[in-house]
């Protein structure tokens, strides 16, 4: 797994997608929700199917990455941007990247793990178990914000599985 918690390399993007989504949402606990589901329902139809691990591990990144973007990037006003996609090349990688509006809260993870009486302050801690990559960037110029970015590789994930039935 590598990770870019307080960096700012941006992630690399595939010159085609096999498949792709976007869209906005309002930076509200509803905005998230709503993202989390349409981004599952992306993934079945590309064939990523309901109930396998790598399809609850992206939806759950995804969930991470946008409640983060309404709790912690949130602007009045400014909705949040979600991008999913699948590289058209051979090789099975999700991309998932939430731009937000809050250019100078960037992620950084808990240096430790957040005791059993806290609700909150895990959601970076899960998304560098289960992403092979994640980090952030500032958005492109012009635009006010940052893109957190995680990177799922299914071909590392079905190889682990396989392995641990052995």
């Amino acid at each position: 797994m590598t990770n870019n918690p307080a960096g700012t390399t941006s992630p690399t993007r595939p010159a085609a997608w096999a498949h792709r989504f976007e869209m906005s949402f309002t930076p509200t606990p509803r905005g998230a929700r709503l993202a989390r589901r349409l981004c599952a329902e992306r993934l079945h139809s590309w064939g990523v199917p309901y109930g396998t691990e790598a399809h609850d591990d992206v939806a759950l990144l995804v969930a991470e990455l946008t409640a983060n973007a309404v709790h912690h990037g949130r602007v009045p006003g400014r909705d949040f941007r979600v991008r999913l996609g699948v590289p058209a090349e051979p090789g099975t990688t999700v991309r998932i990247e939430v731009a937000d509006a809050r250019g100078e809260r960037t992620p950084e993870p808990a240096p430790h793990p957040p005791g059993p009486d806290r609700t909150e302050g895990r959601g970076l801690l899960l998304v560098a178990a289960l992403a092979d990559r994640w980090g952030w960037a500032p958005r492109p110029p012009g635009a006010p914000g940052k893109v957190v970015w995680a990177e799922y590789d299914r071909r590392n994930h079905d190889t682990q599985t396989v392995l641990g039935q052995m």
